[in-house]
């Protein structure tokens, strides 16, 4: 299952279950998942403030063409049991002007190129990506890696632990985190440049329960830690940071 984290940021991209996907392209090749859900989280990445969304479901695969937010609109070139290789356009989020400090203003939302591989082996469920920015004002490069190991718990639950992490260059974070000159007098606050590296690191559960063949309830819960020079932002209020979901959706076709 795919759970969009549309206008919430860059901070629910980093959550595990993107990678949920995934798991489940292994066992059902087509598939349309639609459904609606509940997201509490912050309203960036080390934002004060916390906000509760509701959130579209969307995990949609016909042939070689998927659609979903962890990896936008694209192609599976490879896909195998074992192996899923992909391209595609993905959506990069920024925040609302009303969600910063004042005087820091908005960033605009973007779309990438994104590549990406995951792999299946020894129940273990491992994703690597990359996106580059084009549009809006998230550009830079962005990587992720995740790691899945979805339990089986009963005839109708799976427990999905996982971590993840990310790794950002110079103009994503700087984009993102930074204070540059005009910003500093218009807000009080420092300037402040942030460089490559990583940024966060995420570990998380879920829990996601079959009620029918069609119809299954999720919840999620877990909390993501900046690193490095993000986690020194002016912008940021707190470097830990909680956050859980809660979706219900519905499976479409055989």
């Amino acid at each position: 299952m795919m759970v969009s984290a549309f206008r919430v940021g860059s901070f629910m991209l980093a959550a595990h279950m993107m990678i949920l996907p995934a798991i489940g392209r292994a066992q059902t090749p087509d598939h349309v998942v639609i459904g609606v859900g509940a997201v509490h989280a912050p309203a960036y990445q080390g934002a004060d403030d916390y906000r509760t969304l509701p959130i579209p479901v969307v995990d949609i695969v016909r042939g070689p063409f998927f659609a979903n937010l962890r990896n936008g609109v694209g192609i599976h070139v490879v896909d195998t049991p074992t192996v899923t290789l992909g391209g595609s356009i993905a959506f990069l989020p920024g925040y609302r002007r009303r969600d910063a400090p004042d005087g820091i203003g908005r960033l605009s939302a973007g779309a990438g190129g994104r590549l990406f591989a995951t792999v299946r082996a020894g129940g273990l469920v491992a994703t690597l990506g990359g996106t580059q920015g084009f549009a809006g004002g998230t550009q830079g490069f962005v990587a992720d890696a995740s790691l899945a190991y979805p339990i089986v718990a009963g005839a109708r639950l799976m427990l999905i632990p996982a971590v993840a992490t990310s790794w950002a260059d110079a103009k994503h974070n700087d984009r993102y985190f930074g204070v540059s000159a005009r910003q500093a007098r218009a807000s009080g606050l420092p300037e402040f440049q942030v460089g490559q590296g990583f940024k966060d690191v995420t570990a998380s559960l879920t829990a996601s329960y079959r009620l029918t063949d069609r119809i299954s309830l999720s919840a999620s819960a877990g909390a993501t830690a900046l690193l490095g020079d993000a986690a020194d932002s002016p912008l940021v209020f707190h470097k830990v940071q909680p956050r859980g979901l809660l979706s219900l959706s519905y499976r479409f076709g055989s």
